[in-house]
């Protein structure tokens, strides 16, 4: 009950600016007067991971039909995309309009004050555990096998092509029948032992899918990622955060190439703004922080939904302070911050 006094009651002074609270250049850390810090805004980033599926068709892709009974085999390559998952999350940057130095006579919480890499203050007399995102990574996945090294003489030796595919598709049926006579025990000469039997077994399959890629082809898998943000300043309504092509994969906002995928952003206005006559009167004297409103944020394409959640989001709300004196030279009062919205996330005395 004594700390909901604090909070809500004597520590109910913010939003207006003072003339401790802009800075030419801001310059976030300890300083002979205090600390300077910032209050964060928020912003929406999406990390868009797409898989490029190359095709290449196999020498012998025209009899797969024919010799090996597998239809609809293309004989031309192709490249297609396609997104495999979206990965939506705020973020904290600092806002431009809230920048401030913690006064203190005493200066006992210059020390101890946590600051992000960008100026955000996270902690007072505690720590705060900050996570740095993982960076991008593009990768390649090769499937492609030699079946021409499985190649026996009489292939080799083979007058035309047509006549390659048939002896290649019925070497491919005599390794299946070699692979079937082992696993029931049938095969004139058995692998003495269990770790025998699966080197056999794993080279008959290395052989047999060599083969069979000379018909059907392979495909390469690379996967990337792109990532793309926005930081509203108010309602966002269907603005096109990327647009993809399943023949292009990302491209620009502007290339009608791409399917456009939209976000929207409402605030829910869950937090009471305090009039402009209430906003002149407050001063920031003590620890200034974030009240961030609700909004609800969707990304979306014609088809389908991709994300649809509400988010606190700092720009929305308000400010609030905490009482200098909370931080006074006896005191021992722990404090921390949520980077993504500056919110009070935990106060302990």
């Amino acid at each position: 009950m004594i700390m909901k006094k604090i909070l809500f009651h004597s520590l109910f002074l913010a939003t207006a600016l003072t003339a401790h609270a802009q800075f030419s250049e801001f310059r976030p850390g300890v300083i002979a007067e205090g600390v300077n810090y910032a209050l964060p805004r928020t912003g929406i980033k999406a990390d868009v991971t797409a898989q490029k599926i190359v095709y290449v068709p196999g020498e012998f892709a025209k009899y797969a039909e024919r010799y090996l009974h597998v239809q609809n085999v293309s004989t031309e390559p192709s490249t297609t995309w396609k997104i495999a998952r979206m990965n939506v999350y705020p973020y904290g940057e600092p806002d431009t309009l809230k920048y401030f130095t913690v006064k203190l006579k005493d200066k006992s919480v210059a020390p101890m004050a946590q600051l992000t890499k960008t100026g955000i203050l996270v902690a007072i007399n505690t720590t705060a555990d900050l996570k740095e995102p993982s960076q991008p990574q593009t990768t390649t996945t090769h499937h492609k096998l030699d079946g021409k090294k499985y190649f026996t003489a009489e292939i080799l030796a083979a007058a035309s092509t047509s006549k390659m595919a048939e002896l290649a598709a019925q070497e491919i049926f005599d390794i299946r029948e070699s692979k079937n006579s082992i696993r029931r025990g049938q095969a004139e000469s058995m692998p003495k032992d269990g770790a025998s039997l699966k080197i056999v077994l794993d080279e008959l399959d290395e052989q047999e899918n060599a083969l069979t890629q000379l018909f059907v082809g392979y495909r390469d898998t690379t996967t990337c990622q792109e990532t793309y943000s926005i930081v509203p300043s108010g309602d966002v309504e269907q603005d096109v955060l990327f647009r993809f092509s399943q023949k292009l994969g990302f491209v620009d906002e502007d290339d009608l190439a791409g399917e456009p995928y939209y976000i929207s952003i409402h605030d829910q206005h869950t937090v009471p703004l305090p009039t402009e006559a209430e906003a002149k009167k407050r001063k920031i004297n003590g620890i200034a922080f974030n009240m961030p409103s609700i909004a609800s944020v969707r990304i979306f394409n014609s088809a389908t939904t991709a994300y649809d959640k509400d988010v606190p989001f700092a720009q929305f709300g308000t400010i609030d302070v905490l009482n200098a004196t909370l931080f006074g030279k006896d005191a021992t009062t722990a404090v921390t911050f949520d980077p993504t919205t500056g919110a009070l996330l935990h106060l302990t005395k």
